[in-house]
C-alpha cells in the first residue's frame, strides 16, 4: 500500500473503463452474497443468475465469457450499479494496485477518478482490500 505520508484521493468519473478488460486480466467474481444482491436486482432468482451470467472454476464463480467490455455495461454505465459485485464496489483499491509505484504510473494512468474527490481514509483502503481479496 502506498506510504501512509500519501494522501490517496479518488471519486469514480463513470468513465466505465473499469469494467473493459485490460493487461489480460478479464474475471468478475461473484461471491454467494455478490450472486444473491444482482439477481434480486434483476428481479431473478439466484439460481437463474449464476446459471445464464456465471462460470464456476474451483470454489469460484466469475462473469461468463468476459473478453472485452462487462456484460452489464451499457454504454460507459454499469446496469447493475446499485448491486454491483465486491470486486467493482472495491475498484481501485485491489492488493494488486496497491504498490505504489503501479499506482502512480498505470493505475492513476487508467482510471481517471484518481486523484479526484476526497481523500479516501487508509481504514476504508484496508476494508476494501481485504473485501477485494476474499472473492477473488
Amino acid at each position: 500500500m502506498p506510504s501512509q505520508e500519501v494522501q490517496i484521493r479518488f471519486e469514480c468519473q463513470g468513465s466505465g473503463k473499469c469494467c473493459v478488460s485490460h493487461d489480460g486480466h478479464g474475471y468478475v467474481y461473484f461471491s454467494l452474497k455478490d450472486r444473491r444482491r444482482i439477481a434480486e436486482h434483476l428481479g431473478i432468482p439466484t439460481r437463474t443468475f449464476t446459471k445464464d451470467y456465471c462460470t464456476k472454476e474451483g470454489a469460484f464463480y466469475h462473469l461468463k465469457n468476459l473478453h472485452g467490455p462487462c456484460h452489464f455495461l451499457k454504454g460507459k454505465k454499469c446496469s447493475v450499479y446499485e448491486a454491483r459485485p465486491t470486486q467493482c464496489r472495491t475498484w481501485p483499491f485491489w492488493p494488486e494496485n496497491m504498490d505504489a509505484k503501479k499506482w502512480k504510473t498505470e493505475i492513476a494512468a487508467f482510471c481517471p477518478g484518481v486523484g479526484k474527490g476526497p481523500v479516501i481514509p487508509a481504514k476504508e483502503i484496508k476494508k476494501n482490500l481485504k473485501m477485494d481479496a476474499w472473492v477473488r
